[in-house]
């Protein structure tokens, strides 16, 4: 209850602080970005991780508010093992998403426009990532299609209900724990990922963390609800852990 409680007061405290002033991209600086995060995912489909994130680099430099640019960038980071490095691209992607929130008050056409135009980046990312799937099944590709739409009708829904208070992506608090989690910030991963199953209680990947986490720290009754909800959300739990986690009960 008290980890909850913290978690709750945490969340408020992150929606009333003062958001710094961003720098709103002119449209040359916009179209450049647009380029280098382009460029980026094409490296990112070819597992160039390291050259990917200096082009995520160079478009959140163009744009500071380019959400998706951040997030691949921490994407890119991790894939490298440079976990310090990912986390902190996550917390810029959160940034930048609160920043956009806080422009919808003075000026939402400015705001909208952005997100628009996030949008369609994505959609097109999703078109070759599912063109990329077809021309090599069972790689994996699929999968990052999948996240990939999830994530595109994340930001639609953000984008309909503006109106409603600050929230960040789950998906974005989902990659920061895992990151936390690599970075052996145990109890931080727990936090985040506990964050991103308030803002999305169907997120299943974040209950199947939690249930690896909570066995091996011990809390199993917890990681049997937890991957009882990973399950119901859809993800396919390792069988492995599942029979280890079994065991340790019944040894208990």
């Amino acid at each position: 209850m008290a980890r909850r409680a913290a978690l709750a007061t945490a969340l408020v405290s992150a929606l009333t602080a003062t958001v710094p002033a961003q720098h709103v991209a002119d449209d040359h600086s916009r179209h450049e970005a647009m380029r280098h995060y382009r460029a980026g995912q094409e490296l990112m489909a070819s597992e160039r991780f390291d050259r990917a994130a200096e082009e995520f680099t160079k478009a959140v430099q163009y744009d500071q508010l380019f959400t998706l640019a951040h997030y691949f960038l921490g994407q890119a980071y991790g894939n490298q093992q440079r976990y310090p490095s990912a986390i902190k691209a996550y917390k810029s992607c959160i940034e930048a998403c609160r920043a956009i929130y806080s422009l919808r008050q003075t000026n939402r056409f400015e705001a909208e426009k952005h997100r628009d135009d996030e949008i369609r980046a994505l959609r097109e990312t999703v078109a070759v990532a599912r063109a990329q799937a077809t021309h090599s099944p069972g790689s994996g590709l699929g999968l990052r299609a999948t996240q990939l739409e999830q994530q595109m009708q994340n930001l639609e829904r953000d984008r309909s209900s503006i109106d409603g208070p600050f929230q960040p992506p789950a998906e974005v608090l989902l990659a920061l724990g895992s990151a936390l989690f690599h970075n052996d910030q145990i109890d931080q991963a727990e936090f985040e990922w506990l964050a991103a199953i308030q803002v999305n209680p169907s997120i299943g990947e974040a209950h199947n963390n939690l249930a690896v986490l909570y066995m091996r720290t011990g809390r199993l009754s917890r990681a049997v609800e937890e991957l009882r909800l990973a399950e119901r959300n859809g993800v396919r739990v390792n069988p492995q852990f599942k029979k280890d986690l079994k065991q340790a009960m019944a040894s208990r």
